[in-house]
């Protein structure tokens, strides 16, 4: 990243500056990754079970509806944990990590289900690539961040450095 890029972006965090929101964020991440599939597979395993109770009083049809369910659930979470005002989802929030946008956009629910969806993409057909992507960038941002303009950054010294940040603006 250049210096002129930084310049124009001065509402982003910048490493140099504030090393302690970038601090092990990459682990974090692969944590809270992991926190959240447990998360996920609980909520599947249970619409799989309320479908599987289902397709039996309804003879099979609440079984061909899983195809559509699950899917749904994975959507829903997401929209509902990211889409929040949190702006993380369980894992992350265990982790400390919180997600923000980068290009002036609110980060709405549509907006997270879009992350989760260029995340998933990138993660399947070249996870390790995406990882080795987060190591040589300056603010640990992976393919997906890039590409729907966002920051993931640990959520306790952001919000010091968004007071520090809008306190020093009124001076």
């Amino acid at each position: 990243m250049t210096q002129e890029y930084a310049a124009s972006r001065p509402y982003l965090p910048d490493p140099a500056t504030a090393p302690e929101l970038f601090d092990g964020l990459l682990t974090r991440r692969v944590m809270a990754y992991f926190i959240d599939l447990a998360v996920m597979g609980a909520l599947v395993l249970a619409a799989t079970i309320v479908g599987g109770i289902l397709g039996f009083l309804t003879f099979g049809l609440a079984w061909a509806a899983l195809v559509f369910v699950v899917p749904a659930v994975i959507v829903l979470y997401y929209a509902t944990t990211l889409g929040s005002s949190r702006r993380a989802t369980v894992g992350m929030q265990m982790m400390d990590i919180v997600l923000t946008p980068t290009r002036e956009r609110p980060l709405d629910g549509w907006m997270a289900i879009f992350h989760a969806l260029v995340f998933w993409l990138t993660f399947w057909i070249s996870w390790p690539i995406s990882l080795l992507f987060a190591l040589f960038t300056p603010r640990r941002q992976m393919i997906h961040d890039f590409v729907v303009g966002t920051l993931m950054v640990r959520r306790s010294p952001m919000i010091r450095h968004w007071q520090n940040t809008r306190s020093s603006a009124f001076y």
